[in-house]
């Protein structure tokens, strides 16, 4: 639609009512649309018209969750999710400056250039936005409001002197983790908010915080959207991110959306670091006064794709752009994923036509939540697009054995996290109605996996970060900034009020504080908690036993290198010892798979993306893995040796971790492999060279045991690939050396012959 409509660029500093003023002035109209920059900040607006006008005028679309009502007048949406092909009286986009982002800014870019409402249309942002829209949108009349409290320099300060109501930052989830347990240790507890938290978890968490449970918050970045907290003080504990490519130096102006968090409305605010940070006085200056470099460019791609073949769309998708101030975006993960997809023959077989073309483009728009290798995320990508193409639904029982391992709520902090990452991307697909058998069915039990995992973080964040007791006595005051008007969790809750899940939650985990270590912990436990690796034995079962004690067993995990831990039946430890026991146990666990991948794990980190991959295939497989499966992982010639001397075997048709095919990590491999895949694998007698394949097992769980699948026949590693590199034996032999018939032999050479990259 042409620049017709009044449009309106808001632009100012945080704390200046802009999305308050949008959402009220769309309100005014018979219909409106917004587009906001978080999935958890469109729930909190869609949640808030909502309870004023009602559901059924309101629609709330994003890319994990759509709600729909039969006619909305009012579209909720994130950015990514704007349906621009509806008309609507007002159309609002909030953060317009995330149009620089090297990522997501081509979305902005192309919303600030083509999204219009019939009658008016409202761009909201940082000022720093001024110059890029008086020259791509020069009708819009820029509109500037000060920020509604003051924001103050404190300086730097020690860790323990951190005020009340205070929000320390970091940029990593290591370094938050740190800080959120020397604050526990010091004050008792701090709420914790991460990027990767879903929106569930990230409230609950925030909800702490402001019920006034804890008075400390320790997040990333993530706070410097969509959380409008009750903070007085912003206190950075670091000034550097790492952001997908490179560590760098974070900027003024991002520096200062963060600080923003801090005296929000009519309170004033102030921020600074933890010592020894020093916070340069520029960048304090120039928070406190909110000026900042001006955006001189941002990003853009080609909105008119062509779907005639692969090679048309992405040639399209490199199209360069014609103004100087529009920058391209070329490392878009969509356009990643498309390429590398783009290189196998599977996928190139079956994307012809533009329909074909257009639902791979469409999968490759899936993000990447897990954040593991995006060599992954392109594998799984493939895999659901062959599946799409088949079949042109996904089979309810294909859905349900991707989502099926998901559906445990018991772990740590880590692997919950990641299970819930890996929910979300179902929760997307889910939402893709068209491609599933029983879409409503699959978006309600998605939806309702995620919500149990999110209870089950938070409160796995609460046992980390809260010491209840310390937390209790060292809560000095009230909130400033909102007086306190709900009950305390410690006070009696009516059920029916908000708060009464999080009290309850409250009593089972921390109710009832533990008693000092040395009345309360048997000395056992002690010992165990500081006994190295070699005081543990994992049985073939997944049994663990310490000094002839069961003391726990394997547990299913996000993944079979990624396994989690169950405490055995040790009744006399309180709370705080069982922690400690079942976190000194997956320490184990973890400890067992690197001892299977061995020096190959640690090349992996800060490898080039092929090692990386390459690695990770070996970790899936416990070290074992086809050849033919890491033939698109291209490695430098001392990348290669690196590996070998690591102890990695290069075969023809198999690629091994020597060491993971001794019989003490056979065994391991076997317990790890039942527990993931929920199934009995007997182990190999000793010496074993082959087994048959059993029904039910799949190939998967026989190659993490170090015996892929050749045929009919299991065949360990080494032998395989003598089998594989032999030439001119006798059929005879070769049967020998597999333990097979000659009549076995035919399927298992000619799947060997698969398993090796084509030339």
């Amino acid at each position: 639609m042409p620049d017709a409509s009044h449009i309106v660029a808001l632009l100012g500093p945080t704390n200046t009512g802009k999305t308050h003023r949008a959402i009220e002035r769309m309100l005014e109209h018979g219909t409106g649309m917004i587009g906001l920059p978080l999935r958890l900040l469109a729930r909190e607006v869609y949640d808030k018209i909502s309870a004023r006008i009602g559901e059924a005028e309101v629609a709330l679309v994003t890319g994990e969750e759509q709600r729909i009502p039969a006619r909305p007048s009012y579209w909720v949406c994130t950015v990514e999710a704007m349906p621009t092909d509806r008309e609507v009286d007002l159309v609002a986009i909030d953060e317009v400056q995330l149009a620089a982002h090297e990522q997501r800014g081509h979305v902005f870019t192309s919303r600030v250039l083509h999204a219009r409402g019939r009658k008016e249309t409202w761009l909201l942002g940082a000022d720093t936005m001024r110059p890029v829209l008086s020259e791509l949108v020069p009708t819009a009349r820029q509109v500037e409001h000060p920020r509604l409290s003051r924001l103050s320099f404190a300086g730097t300060t020690p860790l323990a002197r951190v005020p009340p109501r205070s929000a320390v930052v970091a940029f990593s989830m290591n370094h938050v983790y740190e800080i959120a347990e020397r604050i526990r240790a010091r004050k008792g507890g701090a709420a914790v908010v991460l990027g990767a938290l879903s929106p569930r978890t990230r409230n609950a968490q925030v909800a702490m915080f402001q019920a006034g449970e804890v008075d400390w918050l320790v997040a990333t970045d993530s706070i410097g959207m969509g959380l409008n907290l009750d903070v007085e003080h912003v206190a950075f504990a670091a000034l550097k991110k790492f952001d997908g490519h490179d560590v760098r130096e974070v900027d003024e102006a991002e520096l200062a959306q963060i600080a923003g968090r801090a005296g929000r409305w009519i309170q004033d605010g102030t921020f600074g670091a933890i010592s020894p940070l020093e916070l340069p006085a520029s960048a304090a200056a120039a928070i406190e006064q909110h000026r900042f470099p001006p955006v001189r460019r941002v990003r853009w791609r080609n909105d008119d794709l062509a779907f005639g073949s692969v090679s048309d769309l992405l040639a399209s998708l490199s199209e360069r752009p014609r103004r100087k101030i529009l920058a391209p975006a070329f490392d878009a993960e969509d356009k990643r994923a498309l390429q590398i997809l783009s290189q196998r023959s599977d996928v190139l077989t079956v994307a012809r036509g533009e329909d074909m073309v257009r639902l791979l483009w469409d999968v490759c728009t899936i993000p990447d939540f897990r954040k593991l290798l995006f060599e992954a995320h392109a594998a799984f990508l493939a895999e659901l697009y062959l599946e799409l193409a088949r079949r042109g639904r996904l089979d309810d029982d294909w859905v349900d054995a991707h989502v099926r391992p998901l559906d445990d709520d018991r772990g740590d902090v880590e692997t919950l996290v990641a299970r819930i990452a890996a929910t979300r991307t179902w929760t997307y697909v889910a939402n893709r109605s068209a491609w599933l058998e029983s879409p409503r069915a699959w978006q309600e039990r998605t939806a309702s996996l995620e919500d149990r995992l999110s209870d089950a973080l938070h409160e796995r964040l609460v046992a980390r970060f809260v010491d209840v007791k310390k937390a209790k006595s060292s809560r000095s005051r009230p909130r400033v900034n909102a007086p306190r008007s709900e009950p305390a969790l410690d006070e009696g809750v009516a059920p029916g009020h908000p708060f009464a899940k999080l009290a309850a939650m409250r009593a089972r985990v921390g109710g009832a504080p533990e008693p000092p270590r040395s009345s309360h912990a048997p000395l056992w436990a002690e010992e165990l908690v500081d006994a190295d690796h070699g005081a543990f034995t994992l049985d073939p079962s997944g049994a663990i036993h310490t000094a002839g004690r069961l003391v726990g067993a394997l547990a299913r995990g996000s993944a079979v290198d990624l396994p989690d831990v169950r405490l055995a039946d040790v009744g006399e430890l309180g709370a705080g010892s069982r922690a400690r026991v079942s976190r000194r146990l997956l320490a184990f666990a973890r400890d067992v798979v690197n001892d299977l991948v061995g020096p190959a794990r640690d090349l992996a980190r800060g490898g080039s993306p092929s090692l990386r991959g390459f690695v990770h295939h070996l970790e899936r497989g416990l070290g074992t893995a086809r050849a033919r499966d890491l033939a698109g992982l291209a490695l430098a010639a001392d990348e290669r040796h690196a590996l070998e001397v690591a102890g990695v075997t290069f075969g023809g048709a198999v690629v091994w971790v020597t060491r993971g095919l001794a019989p003490d990590a056979i065994d391991a491999r076997v317990a790890l492999t039942s527990t993931f895949f929920g199934l009995r694998v007997d182990p190999p007698r000793r010496g074993a060279v082959s087994l048959v394949r059993a029904r039910g097992v799949p190939p998967e769980a026989y190659a993490a045991i170090g015996f892929p699948v050749f045929g009919a026949r299991a065949i360990r590693a080494d032998v395989a690939e003598r089998v594989a590199a032999s030439d001119g034996e006798e059929a005879a032999t070769l049967a020998s050396w597999v333990g097979c018939t000659t009549r076995e032999l035919a399927r298992v050479l000619a799947d060997l012959r698969r398993a090796k990259p084509a030339p």
